[in-house]
């Protein structure tokens, strides 16, 4: 997954590919640890992306959001 695509998931597109992409890990490992494994390349690849769309959530999380500034109130005078 190239990180383009990363970029312009939104956030709950995200999370799920992350959930996604953790599960299918957890199974590879499985298959790993049973000797059936075909392809070992694809855990390696799987982490990155795990990794990617890790620093993208919290690239997002730490960016202060965007609030359009209010116009300061004049004081009264008496």
């Amino acid at each position: 997954m190239k990180i383009k695509e990363i970029i312009e998931m939104s956030t709950d597109e995200l999370l799920t590919k992350r959930r996604d992409l953790r599960q299918e890990r957890l199974h590879l490992r499985l298959q790993q640890q049973s000797g059936q494994l075909e392809q070992p390349s694809r855990l390696r690849l799987i982490r990155r992306d795990v990794a990617r769309i890790e620093t993208i959530l919290s690239t997002r999380a730490n960016q202060p959001q965007t609030v359009p500034a209010e116009e300061p109130k004049a004081k009264k005078k008496r």
